[in-house]
C-alpha cells in the first residue's frame, strides 16, 4: 500500500469555490458572454464542482498532535460521519461516474452514533469506549467456530494496530474482561498464510488489523463474521504528518472496500444497521 503524500489529504475539507465571485475571464482578447457552447458550459460546471471538493486548510484547533487525535470526529453523529466519509470518497473518486460513486457511499444506517463519548479517543481509552458502547456484549465467544470475533478494530497501519493491540490487552481487564482473546491481524505480525492457519485453529474475541489484511483474511474464509457485533474504525488517530485513515487515497479506498462488503452492510432491506463504530 502506498504511503505517498501525493495520495494524501487533510481532515475536514472545506469548499473553496465562492459562488459570488466574478467568474468572467478574457479569452483571446474577447469577453466571454452568456451564449457559451453547452459542452463548454458543462465542462465549466464540472470544474466548479471539482473545486468544491478540493482541500483548503487543516483545522488546527481540532488536530491534537500531542495525543495524536483529530477531535473533530467527537462531534459527528451518524449522519455527519456518513456525509464526511462520503465527501472523501467523492474527492478521491473524481474519475468515477455518478452511479459508481453511489455504490461507494457508506449508508448512514450502518453507523452507530458515538458522539456521546466525551473522553479523548486515544488507544488507551478504547477499551472503556467499547465497554460503554457495548454494555455486557463483550463476553467471550464460543469455542466454535474458530476465527470468529465479536469485535474488529480497523487501523491505518501495522504500527498503529500494534499499539491498539497492546492497549486492548491491558485495558480490557480493567473493564472486567478477563484474559481477553485479542488477535493481531496485520502485516507486521504474520504473513497471510500464517494468519489463515492461526484463525482456522483458534477462537478469537477481538481482532485488530488493517483494511487490506482483514480483506485478505475474509476473502480466504479464514476470518468468520458469524459472531461479529461491531466493526470499530480508528478514525480519530492522526500520525506525525496529521493524516488519519481517511486522508490517504489508497488507504481510504481499501477501507471503503472492506466496510461495504455484502456480509457487513448487505442490501437496503437487509441487516447491517449500527454495525460500524467510528472511534
Amino acid at each position: 500500500m502506498s504511503d505517498s503524500e501525493s495520495e494524501g489529504g487533510v481532515p475536514l475539507i472545506e469548499a473553496i469555490f465562492d459562488p459570488t465571485a466574478d467568474t468572467k475571464k478574457r479569452k483571446r482578447g474577447h469577453e466571454v458572454d452568456g451564449t457559451q457552447d453547452p459542452k463548454k458550459a458543462a465542462k465549466k460546471a464540472k470544474r466548479k464542482e471539482n473545486k468544491k471538493q478540493k482541500k483548503k486548510d487543516i483545522n488546527e484547533d481540532d488536530l491534537d498532535q500531542e495525543l495524536g487525535v483529530n477531535h473533530a470526529f467527537e462531534r459527528m453523529d451518524s449522519q455527519l460521519l456518513a456525509d464526511y466519509i462520503n465527501s472523501r470518497t467523492r474527492l478521491y473518486g473524481k474519475d468515477l461516474s455518478t452511479v459508481e460513486l453511489d455504490e461507494q457511499f457508506i449508508p448512514t444506517r450502518s453507523i452507530q452514533d458515538s458522539s456521546s463519548w466525551t473522553k479523548p479517543r486515544t488507544a488507551e481509552n478504547l477499551a472503556a469506549f467499547l465497554k460503554k458502547k457495548s454494555g455486557n456484549k463483550l463476553h467471550p465467544t464460543d469455542a466454535k467456530p474458530t476465527g470468529a470475533p465479536h469485535t474488529l478494530v480497523v487501523t491505518a497501519s501495522g504500527i498503529r494496530a500494534a499499539d491498539v493491540f497492546r492497549a486492548l490487552k491491558t485495558g480490557l481487564p480493567k473493564q472486567g474482561i478477563q484474559n481477553p482473546n485479542v488477535a493481531k491481524l496485520f502485516a507486521k505480525h504474520m504473513k497471510v498464510a500464517e494468519q489463515v492457519t492461526f484463525l482456522k485453529k483458534n477462537k478469537i474475541d477481538f481482532g485488530v488489523g488493517t483494511p487490506e489484511r482483514l480483506t485478505a483474511l475474509l476473502d480466504q474464509n479464514a476470518l468468520s463474521t458469524t459472531n461479529l457485533k461491531r466493526i470499530v474504525v480508528d478514525v480519530s488517530y492522526i500520525d506525525q504528518k496529521k493524516r488519519g485513515i481517511l486522508d490517504m487515497k489508497e488507504l481510504h479506498e481499501s477501507l471503503i472496500g472492506l466496510l461495504l462488503r455484502k456480509e457487513f452492510v448487505g442490501d437496503e432491506d437487509e441487516d447491517g444497521s449500527d454495525l460500524f463504530l467510528f472511534y
